[in-house]
């Protein structure tokens, strides 16, 4: 081993598992030998998402072998995202690195995504260029996917699902991450200025068990963009995005209410009425928007998304 225990790492692996204990070993193995080369202090946090296959037992004996090795684990399964957080929470290191615990993912690829790190980058994330997944099932809604979130936040990377990424602990620890976010890191990392490459990497068939991931996780992901949406490009501007709403439901209701004015002497009594229903409901959907944003305008300036904290964050790292 390359560093005792009780140096400070300066690279965090973490690899989030739920039910993995036959690739533990092998991905503990080759993570290690690869780790060794890079003659820095490392350390290895698992995050145990809640298994009941027996992983927490063999992850109990590789940390009681090798005190490089963090266990993070929770009770029930909360899935991935929560798993990553955790995981980087609990990272010491200055780099992080995440990758998958199926063995899909290579982990001689880890000197490649640092020395990218080393040229400057913040956040590197990997590209399984020849991935080895299902077409129909996998392959296809995550280039949907990838497109989607693309043109959405700007953020054109080509494979926003593949977990095998390094960042600088200093950025992604700044990022909020819940629900299904962790496929959309690259995206939230630019709340924080973060600078962000791509490269190649290899990519394997899964050798044991079957994917913790279906179709059904779609609906999930497209609310998600949703919300990355609304978080990168409306965060410090919520009134801009709710007055936008606002403004189209005003619109709408004073349109269906001139319609009505204008169609009157036509109109039964019963229809006139409905015309105006929906009109004042409209109407007050519009200022219902606007004192959403009112209230979002608040909370940005006195929560995460303070402009005052992001040029002090921003000219820290800049005096660096």
């Amino acid at each position: 081993m390359s560093n005792s225990a009780q140096e400070v790492p300066i690279i965090s692996i973490v690899v989030p598992l739920f039910n993995e204990k036959e690739s533990l070993r092998p991905l503990y193995r080759t993570v290690t030998h690869q780790c060794d080369l890079l003659h820095r202090p490392y350390e290895i946090v698992f995050v145990d998402d809640g298994s009941r296959d027996g992983t927490g037992q063999i992850l109990r004996e590789i940390h009681a072998e090798d005190p490089q090795v963090k266990v993070v684990r929770f009770r029930k399964n909360y899935g991935q995202t929560a798993a990553m957080a955790a995981g980087f929470n609990h990272a010491r290191g200055e780099i992080i690195i995440s990758m998958d615990g199926d063995l899909q993912n290579e982990p001689a690829d880890i000197p490649l995504l640092l020395a990218k790190l080393d040229e400057g980058f913040d956040v590197v994330c990997g590209w399984r260029r020849n991935r080895q997944d299902k077409f129909w099932t996998r392959r296809l809604p995550s280039m949907i996917a990838n497109w989607i979130i693309g043109q959405v936040t700007g953020v054109k990377i080509h494979d926003n699902g593949c977990s095998l990424k390094a960042y600088r602990a200093s950025v992604i620890k700044r990022v909020p991450l819940y629900g299904e976010m962790h496929r959309f890191i690259p995206a939230m990392t630019t709340q924080a200025d973060a600078r962000i490459a791509e490269i190649v990497v290899n990519h394997h068939p899964r050798r044991f068990g079957k994917s913790k991931y279906g179709i059904g996780r779609v609906w999930r992901v497209l609310l998600d963009i949703i919300t990355v949406k609304m978080i990168t490009g409306f965060a410090a501007r919520a009134m801009l995005w709710f007055g936008f709403m606002s403004g189209s439901a005003m619109f709408l209701g004073f349109s269906v209410m001139l319609v009505g004015e204008l169609r009157r002497a036509t109109l039964l009594p019963e229809e006139w009425t409905v015309i105006y229903t929906v009109g004042f409901l409209l109407l007050f959907l519009g200022i219902h928007f606007i004192a959403l944003g009112i209230v979002g305008e608040l909370t940005m300036r006195t929560g995460d998304f303070s402009p005052q904290k992001s040029l002090v964050r921003s000219a820290q790292r800049e005096g660096r």
